[in-house]
């Protein structure tokens, strides 16, 4: 029997199905799914009870909640304007501060910049001008059913379910933060169920499981995130799931034999963790392990004494820990189960009806926290669904078929790089797309979520290979382009580049090189600054640059003709000749449209091959001229190639008629750049090649201008 909801929790909601045979209902069934889920997300941050809790990191590897209460808003207008739905910002200042920076790159990786927070009460407003703007945009866009990734309104589901993310994500963090800096909310109430006398907690046991196989790969008509389309099957083999989540009460066996000091049960990036973070037992839990009947959780807004019933929340080293302690104690391959494993175990829950709740904790519809591990009985077993996501054994990574989503390049594929590691069946504040069978999330083994495990008995061993080759084609073909061999007696072009603007830099302290791609650009002028930052909008060029500069061994292929490749593998040591860096080499993600200020920061700005791809050129000129230091350099290369594509018509900077007369780009240029820049030398042509096939190549002429800022 399904217990009853606990009251004041919001209401549950359901995901958009993308199907329908009306408009006018389909538009107002998103209206309802935003409202919702924006004033379910603003409820959240009601929680906090001071001014310091919006700007105190909770974790050093994440930044403040300020940052999150307004990045889901500034994710709308940043996509609807990278999807050319918009022609203005709100406010570009919050738009670029609060963009990026979600994902932490290491358990290690300290953030010690110094940000300028902008007050709560703009931030507030900010959000109301936001909300505004998209109810007026699906009031008013173009909709056609079924809707597909195309479509404006696919911009506005994917706003909705990365804010849903943001709601799960934030609410760990205010976990973690002082609770002198949180409150309890009556909408946001606890499970009331709990044992805390140890002996009274259920005994795990061990279900068989048939083997069968199983197909993976989004069928159902809702959004999905691009990592879930694709199709891939599986044969699985019998193995046994334990019938319960681990509960704190079965975990706390795992601590009191020694666990956390007992070196062969952890791996070595687990060890590593443990002994940086210096754990001795779940983070949540508060108190003395010696006097285990004292200990305290640490829920959202409040410490409880221990519900000894409920799962032990844990990240994913200290699971494969516990379970290669309970290998050793059963004599048994006891692990984590891998994503397809967990997806057999999904396929005996008997899907209900469309806006039905599943018999589960999860999408709000029971308690905002989680409950009993045997409270939520589910095909023999229980939580394969709800109470506390589950680690698995397995690593994220694109399944046959799989094509990036353009707007949002940097969802999935940062995470193909065997580190994350897939989290499955929700927790107690999973909604919309969360909760489907076909969500596939996955976070650093290292990281704390709403998650637990159950671990199951059997011979199933990952072989998942990381990224064997980088198959992106725009990736591959630039990686050929900036670090392949010369073709047809041309130059490399970031090279030729670099070495022409060299002798113009008086002085070499910090050079920005914009629309880095992959980076060969950044790294030649490394060899003469004495720091570099390479910047791209492409999460996935800024991905490759960060492993080659860390000295990895990417593996790509290319077209050669028709379905044949040509594999081709790269170091940068091998591709740079004698290379070596006069100083700091970074990489960050950045939109040359939006950029954070950064005055008088940069002796050479270069902007290679970027101009006539941008959506706002001139505001990028605008922009980036008080971050060049009086005396520093602006070196600008591009064929001019104008396309509405990339361009709205009316901000090409030349390549049109005005009053009947022809305009270059170059005399726009000057035009534009006479009252901040003097032009050093005179324009040159410099050519370069890109292979498309072993047969068909590119061949195009930039325009290499140069300037000095007065």
């Amino acid at each position: 029997m399904i217990p009853d909801r606990q009251p004041h929790l919001p209401l549950p909601s359901y995901t958009v199905p993308l199907t329908g045979e009306n408009v006018s209902e389909k538009r107002q069934q998103i209206l309802e799914y935003f409202l919702h889920s924006w004033e379910l997300y603003e409820s959240l941050f009601e929680c906090l009870d001071s001014a310091d809790a919006w700007t105190t990191k909770a974790i050093s590897l994440r930044h403040p909640l300020i940052f999150y209460y307004a990045h889901t808003a500034t994710f709308y207008i940043n996509k609807l304007m990278a999807g050319g739905y918009l022609d203005t910002r709100i406010d570009a200042t919050i738009e670029s501060m609060m963009a990026i920076g979600v994902d932490e790159m290491s358990w290690d990786d300290l953030d010690d910049q110094h940000y300028s927070w902008p007050p709560v009460s703009d931030v507030r407003g900010y959000r109301q001008k936001v909300k505004q703007q998209v109810l007026h945009f699906i009031e008013e866009m173009p909709l056609e059913l079924p809707i597909h990734w195309d479509s404006p309104a696919w911009v506005i589901l994917m706003g909705i379910e990365h804010e849903r993310i943001h709601l799960e994500t934030s609410s760990v963090l205010i976990r973690q933060l002082p609770l002198s800096q949180v409150k309890p909310s009556p909408f946001w109430p606890h499970s009331p169920q709990a044992r805390h006398q140890r002996s009274q907690v259920p005994e795990n046991s061990l279900v068989a499981i048939e083997g069968s196989r199983v197909s993976l790969g989004k069928e159902d008509e809702t959004y999905g995130w691009d990592n879930e389309y694709g199709f891939q099957q599986t044969e699985v083999s019998p193995f046994q799931a334990s019938k319960m989540l681990v509960s704190h009460g079965e975990f706390l066996t795992f601590v009191q034999a020694g666990g956390y000091h007992t070196r062969r049960f952890w791996d070595e990036e687990g060890w590593q963790w443990r002994e940086f973070a210096r754990a001795e037992h779940p983070t949540f839990w508060v108190g003395d392990v010696l006097h285990p009947d004292q200990l305290k959780l640490r829920l959202m807004t409040e410490e409880v004494p221990m519900p000894w019933d409920w799962p032990a929340e844990v990240n994913q080293l200290e699971a494969a820990a516990f379970c290669r302690w309970k290998a050793e104690v059963l004599g048994e391959p006891v692990q984590l189960p891998s994503e397809t494993e967990w997806y057999l175990l999904r396929q005996r829950i008997e899907e209900p009806a469309a806006g039905e709740p599943l018999p589960a904790n999860i999408n709000l519809s029971y308690a905002a926290s989680p409950c009993p591990v045997d409270l939520f009985p589910q095909a023999g077993l229980y939580d394969i669904v709800g109470n506390v996501w589950q680690w698995t054994t397995t690593p994220i990574s694109g399944f046959p078929g799989f094509k990036v989503h353009p707007l949002y390049d940097d969802f999935s594929t940062p995470t193909f790089d065997g580190k994350h590691n897939l989290i499955k069946g929700g927790s107690f504040i999973s909604t919309g797309n969360e909760t489907l069978k076909s969500a596939r999330y996955a976070f650093r083994r290292h990281f704390f979520q709403h998650a637990g495990f159950r671990y199951v008995i059997s011979s199933h061993q990952e072989t998942q290979k990381v990224n064997p080759y980088e198959t992106d084609l725009m990736v591959s073909q630039y990686l050929d382009f900036q670090y392949g061999p010369d073709k047809f007696g041309i130059a490399n072009y970031a090279k030729v580049l670099a070495e022409k603007v060299l002798p113009w830099c008086e002085s070499r302290a910090h050079a920005l090189d914009i629309g880095c791609a992959t980076g060969r650009a950044t790294f030649e002028l490394s060899r003469y600054f004495s720091q570099v930052t390479g910047m791209d909008y492409s999460a996935r060029f800024i991905d490759v640059a960060e492993k080659l500069s860390a000295g990895e061994e990417l593996r790509y292929q290319l077209p050669s003709e028709g379905e044949l490749v040509d594999y081709r593998t790269l170091r940068l040591t091998d591709a740079l000749a004698d290379y070596s860096a006069q100083g700091p080499v970074h990489f960050s993600q950045g939109d040359a449209c939006n950029l954070k200020a950064r005055t008088g920061m940069f002796d050479l700005v270069f902007a290679s091959n970027l101009l006539d791809r941008l959506r706002e050129p001139r505001r990028f000129l605008q922009d980036i001229t008080p971050m060049l230091r009086t005396g520093g350099v602006l070196l600008l290369s591009s064929p001019y190639t104008w396309l509405e594509e990339y361009t709205p018509k009316d901000n090409w900077l030349g390549g049109l008629r005005e009053n009947g007369e022809a305009v270059t780009t170059l005399q726009a240029l000057r035009r534009i750049l006479q009252a901040d820049f003097e032009e050093i030398a005179p324009p040159e042509d410099v050519p370069f090649v890109i292979r498309e096939t072993s047969r068909k190549y590119q061949h195009t002429v930039a325009q290499l201008t140069l300037w000095r800022k007065k």
